[in-house]
Parts: structure tokens; sequence; C-alpha cells
């Protein structure tokens, strides 16, 4: 958190003497245009050339502080976003606010573990993870929770986000540049469309106009300056026209292309900052220079390309300026050549141009991930295997505050499978949540809430939080079937870790029993690894049948001075004490 208050303190100091200049070249930049002003005033009055020379330049001086003045807005903006970026990390580690976006468009309801493990939403993983600024950074993290990476890709990515932990400066400049993007989804949308979208080449004869009309345009108007023939300027007039006659041939055309494209030069311009904020960096991981070297194409930077292409569309946008579009397209067919460069622009490169897209997106869910480790130094990455071994030393949940958390230690072999039992309140779901967010961090790359880890990355498989859809006339119970039966289909494809809290809630007890107990057979007979918590005892005697797979486990609840008191250590063995009917003598229940 020190590392952070001291950008604060550093970044207020560089924005008060950046706004200082910026009120400055303002001020000056406004009576540029007096002097201007009063010159030709003077100029008009007095006919002396030197006023047309002073006016000349103070409006050369003009444009110059506009350059200025525009440099130091975006130093402002930038400022003002890394001010904020560590204003709002102090906050989260104060745990004050949660400032970041949720992602709760992510939720999947159907998926086997989003909505159950809290990974969208407020309070969630997903906002609690979330350094990212642009639609694909966001979408590119989601992404990234909801799956599973083989042994490989896991071991790149914890490379990578290993060197990004380090990196804290270029992390916080590379988000600042996305914050300032206002990047959306539609800005995304409307982008990918546009290069998706294969139009026809313009025809030939179409081409040759553009090229031979305003060539005859400024033929004559040469001529015209030689020969000061006044004939000449009815024909200009005549090619002018002519101009404009060609030009509304392509009208429709142009339309189509700019079509829900409002800001989109500033968005790839932004988007082209952010590449080159990547090129630019010296990287050591191989995931990292793998990403840098996909951002060549015919041997010149993606930026390059980017920033071509935003000023396309800036030039494009013209056409919307009633007197500029006149005046250019009249003369010299402007937008028409425009359009052209565009087309080869799409032809050239629109096939790469969501992928460069797809890298910024890359870089910000890492970048997230690295923030999570640099915030949390005693969180580790965790040894990989493919020997189906899952342990973890002092393992907790990543959310919970770590001045309160307790760890516990837990593994998964010999035996396979996890029986536990406890009081409501002792931390049973609270234990099956941390496991399997952990093995959801652990099997993408990330560091994990333990100090020490080694697994067996595993698809995730949970029935915690189930809940009834009316929409869908389907009861909690049927909701629960529907899940089981999933697991067990995903159980028919390959081994997975496997996490059920109290299920078949929705029947009598002797159902509920002996239908957890068949459940859990026939998941260990699938080669599940995992965890089921109950309150039924007596399925906790499986393990009698099963004493290489099964194993109890519990969390015990204990009455000090006539008060509960959870310690919400795990234990060996089955839970003995029942907190249920102290807790309703206490409150005058029973």
């Amino acid at each position: 958190m020190e590392v952070y208050q001291n950008k604060v303190n550093h970044f207020s100091n560089v924005y008060n003497k950046i706004n200082k200049r910026y009120n400055s070249i303002s001020l000056l930049r406004l009576l540029s245009v007096f002097l201007c002003a009063f010159m030709l005033y003077n100029y008009i009055k007095t006919n002396e050339i030197l006023y047309v020379v002073m006016a000349f330049l103070s409006f050369v001086g003009f444009v110059f502080l506009m350059k200025i003045h525009s440099k130091l807005a975006f130093q402002r903006q930038l400022t003002t976003a890394l001010l904020k970026i560590n204003e709002n990390e102090i906050s989260f580690l104060k745990r004050e606010k949660l400032p970041f976006e949720g992602g709760g468009e992510f939720n999947d309801f159907h998926h086997p573990y989003a909505y159950d493990l809290d990974i969208f939403g407020d309070y969630s993983l997903f906002q609690n993870l979330n350094r990212t600024a642009t639609f694909i950074g966001k979408k590119t993290l989601a992404d990234k929770l909801l799956r599973l990476f083989p042994n490989e890709i896991i071991l790149e990515n914890q490379q990578a986000i290993n060197e990004l932990k380090s990196k804290i400066q270029w992390r916080q400049d590379f988000l600042a540049l996305a914050s300032v993007s206002n990047d959306n989804k539609s800005s995304y949308d409307a982008l990918i469309y546009w290069s998706s979208f294969k139009n026809n080449t313009l025809p030939k004869a179409l081409v040759l106009l553009s090229y031979a009309v305003p060539i005859l345009f400024f033929s004559v108007l040469i001529a015209y300056f030689l020969t000061s023939n006044t004939i000449l300027l009815s024909y200009l007039t005549y090619i002018f026209i002519a101009n404009m006659i060609v030009l509304g041939q392509s009208v429709k055309r142009i339309k189509s292309e700019i079509a829900q494209a409002d800001n989109v030069d500033k968005i790839i311009k932004q988007y082209g900052l952010l590449v080159e904020k990547i090129e630019s960096e010296q990287f050591e991981s191989k995931k990292l220079i793998e990403l840098q070297q996909k951002l060549i194409s015919k041997k010149i930077l993606a930026s390059a390309h980017l920033k071509q292409l935003s000023e396309l569309f800036s030039r494009m946008d013209t056409i919307n300026n009633l007197v500029t579009a006149i005046v250019f397209n009249g003369t010299f067919l402007f937008n028409l050549h425009v359009l052209k460069a565009l087309l080869k622009w799409k032809e050239d490169y629109s096939h790469e141009l969501e992928n460069w897209i797809a890298i910024i997106g890359e870089f910000e869910a890492l970048n997230s991930l690295a923030n999570l480790a640099y915030n949390n130094p005693d969180f580790v990455f965790p040894e990989i295997n493919s020997e189906y071994k899952i342990g973890f030393e002092n393992l907790s949940h990543p959310l919970l505050n770590p001045k309160s958390r307790v760890g516990n230690d837990t593994y998964f072999y010999p035996e396979s499978f996890m029986i536990l039992t406890g009081s409501n309140m002792s931390g049973k779901s609270t234990f099956l949540r941390s496991l399997g967010v952990n093995m959801v961090l652990g099997g993408i790359g990330s560091v994990v809430c333990a100090s020490e880890a080694n697994i067996h990355p595993l698809p995730v498989l949970v029935s915690m939080r189930l809940s009834d859809s009316l929409a869908d006339s389907e009861s909690y119970f049927f909701a629960e079937i529907k899940r089981l039966k999933q697991i067990m289909d995903e159980l028919e494809e390959r081994p997975a870790f496997v996490l059920l809290d109290e299920i078949l809630r929705g029947t009598n007890s002797d159902d509920k029993r002996n239908g957890t107990i068949e459940v859990v057979k026939k998941i260990i007979a699938k080669n599940a690894i995992g965890a089921i918590a109950t309150h039924d005892i007596e399925v906790c005697l499986t393990t009698n049948e099963f004493p290489y797979i099964l194993k109890n486990q519990c969390f015990e609840v204990e009455i000090q001075n006539n008060e509960l008191h959870f310690d919400y250590k795990l234990r060996n063995g089955i839970c003995k004490n029942k907190s249920a009917t102290f807790l309703m003598q206490k409150m005058g229940v029973i």
C-alpha cells in the first residue's frame, strides 16, 4: 500500500505542474487570437504590411500553442487516470470499496461453476481481479476465468504473470492509456464488423475518373493563372460540378464504410498507442515475447498500421462537414481517394486487426492477474503435475480479509475424495469455495491463496448455489438434479474436480441420504477428485467401503462462555458437536 500512496503523491504533484502549464498555454492561446484580430484591424485601418506579418505570426503562434495545448491535455488525462488507478488500489486494499466492474454480463447460470463460485457480479472474483479498461480486455479476463488451459499454457502464463508482476509502472501506464480510450462494446463491435464486412472493389471507371477529373481541374486552374483567360473560370466551374457528380456515385459507399463509426478513429488511435506500448517494452518470458512478435505485419509494426487506419477514418469523417466536403471533393475528390486507401487497408490488414486487438485484451487480462500477485506477495504459483495430485498448504479464499482469514492444509492424495461435515456457520461452504476458486486460478496460471500448492489442473464441476427458475418453471430440486446430471456427463468424458454442498435438499431425509451415498459412489467410480459437504453422519460411513479413496474431515464448533466459537480449522474425522439446538435455545426459539 505504501507504493501506491507514494505514487498518489507523485502523480498529484505531476498533475499540478501539468495543470499550471495547461492553464498558461490556454491563456497564451487566447491572447494570440486577440493579437491576430488586433493586427488585422490595424492593417485595415492603416494598410501597413507590417500588421499583416504580425497577424500571420500570431496565427502561426496560435497553431503552435494549439499543438502544445493538445499534448498537455492528453498528458493531463493520463496523469488523472494514473492518480485514480493508485487511489483505487488504496481503497481496495483498505477494503473501503470495490471500484472495479463486476462483469455481471458474463455470468452464465448453466456454466459448471461460474454462478456457484461467484466468479462474476458484485463482490465477485472477477471484480476483485479486474484491472481492465477496454471491452476486449474485460472479455478476455472473463473468458480465462471460465476455462481450463493445458499444462504447457498454464506454465507459460505463470512466467508471464510473474514477469508483469514486477513491472508495476508499465502495467499502470498501460491501464491509464486504456482508460482514456473510452472504449466500449459498441465501438469494438463496430470496428470488428467493419473489418469483417468485405465490400466489392471500386469500379475501374470510377478509379480512372478519380484521377482524371482532378488532374483536369488543376490543369485548367494553372492555365488560368498563366493566361488570366476568364473563360477558363467557366470551365473550372463545370469541372468542379463534374467532380461533385463523380463523388455522388460514391457517397453511399463512403457512408456505408463509416456507418456506426462515431469516434472510431480515436478508439483506433488509442489501440495503436496500447500496441506501441507493448512493442516498445523489453520482455523475457516466452508468452510475452510471442505476443509481441505477432504485432509485426509485412515487416512493419502493428502500431504504424493502426495509426494509418485512424488517420484514414479521421479524414473520411470530413464528408460530414458540408463546407469541407464541397471544397475538398469539388477540387480533387478527397473523400474518394480516402475511400480507396481505406479499402486497400482493409484488404491488406483486416484479417490481422482482430488479432492485434485480442493481444491488447490478453495483456490486460495478464496485467490483472499480475496485479493480484503483486498485491498478495504471500500467494504462490502452484506447482503443476500430471499425476492427479492436488494439495494446498494454508489454503484460504483470496477474497477474504487477510487479517482475519484462516488457512487450512488439505491434500487429495492418497485419498482422492473428502466427505466434509460440520455445523452451520462452521466454514464448510467457504472451504469448498476456497478449493474451487483456487483450482480455477491455478488452472489459468495465476497465483493461488496458499503458502504452497501442487495441483493437477482439472475441470471444476460444482453444485452449491442453485436457485429456482420461475421463467423455466423449474424447481430448485429439478435444477439440482440437472446439475448433477451435467456433472455425471462431464465425468464420462474425463476426470474432474467436483465440489458438492449439501445436495438433494428438496427431498425427504431417507431419500436424500441414500441418494447422496449413491452419488458419492458413482462420482468416485468415475475417478473424480474433490469434496462433498453433508450434515448426514451416515453418509460418512461410506468411507468404510472405500477407505483408500474416501476420507472424513470436519469443522468443529465449541461452546465457550455460553457463546459459539468457530475456529474454522479443518480436522480429520466426523463432526461431533451440534450448534443448532444451542443457538435456538439461546435466541429463545425453543
